[in-house]
């Protein structure tokens, strides 16, 4: 796709440009970075960046194709929002979720939003207004059904509600994507899926050592570590407790809390 660049005076205001509201972050392409408030137009497809130099607001339109990278300030009221899904209090953040995804949409916070709302009303006991929340991003992002943030909760959505021939699927491109979260987090779906089916010991069995227990062992590296290795070693603890194996439930517990104390699969 062609780049679009524009540098152009805008006829507002200094005061305008500073009112409360915009979103700031930064758009880097092959002409630089580009800093100021930002914004994606769905008419254009394009984002727009404004900028104030000496005293003119200048606009820099960016096709998409063209970004190398993106950094959208968080936005305000996210860590307590978070906090409220993974405390309990989802009802609480339902609203603040979903003014987020249309605020921010294509401006990176919208996929980790729609995660969490999802989130929010699958603890509220609400999987069908999850499903819908999903459904709304991965109808724009196909992509966004099996690799990112919102994957494995989205899995958790078709779990709940019994799509597993859909579930299956997914997670077999997770696993293929060559990306290592998402192989991971589908390495979890699949364990929950096979206890979905009932909590045989066989099945406690394949659930651990087909899931829970390889991401535990396996993913330890950096990022993908602190995003994955606390559920799957709550899980893997779990699994061995129902199997009398109480040393090595209690050692992955001991894990758990030594390594990821501030998650919140440590504090259950």
């Amino acid at each position: 796709m062609k780049k679009i660049l524009a540098a152009i005076a805008i006829t507002v205001s200094a005061a305008a440009f500073a009112a409360g509201g915009e979103i700031i972050g930064t758009i880097t392409d092959a002409q630089g970075t580009h800093k100021g408030i930002v914004r994606y137009s769905l008419k254009s497809k394009t984002y727009f960046v404004t900028t104030k130099q000496n005293g003119a607001l200048l606009e820099a339109e960016i096709a998409p194709a063209d970004v190398t990278e993106m950094d959208i300030a968080e936005p305000a009221g996210w860590a307590q929002a978070v906090a409220n899904v993974e405390k309990g209090r989802a009802a609480a953040s339902v609203n603040y979720f979903a003014g987020i995804v249309k605020q921010y949409n294509h401006l990176q916070w919208d996929l980790r939003a729609a995660r969490y709302l999802a989130d929010a009303y699958l603890a509220s006991g609400n999987a069908d207004k999850a499903l819908e929340s999903c459904t709304a991003v991965v109808r724009a992002d196909p992509e966004a059904a099996y690799k990112g943030e919102l994957a494995p909760i989205f899995w958790k959505v078709l779990l709940k509600l019994g799509k597993k021939d859909q579930l299956e699927k997914l997670l077999g491109k997770a696993a293929a994507s060559g990306d290592r979260y998402s192989s991971g987090a589908a390495l979890i779906g699949r364990g929950d899926m096979i206890l979905a089916s009932g909590e045989s010991a066989d099945s406690i069995r394949s659930a651990l050592v087909d899931g829970y227990l390889r991401v535990a062992l396996m993913y330890t590296d950096g990022k993908v570590a602190e995003q994955l290795r606390p559920e799957a070693l709550a899980k893997s603890a779990q699994c061995f407790e129902k199997i009398g194996q109480a040393a090595r439930a209690d050692a992955m517990r001991g894990d758990l809390k030594r390594l990821y104390p501030n998650s919140q699969w440590a504090k259950q």
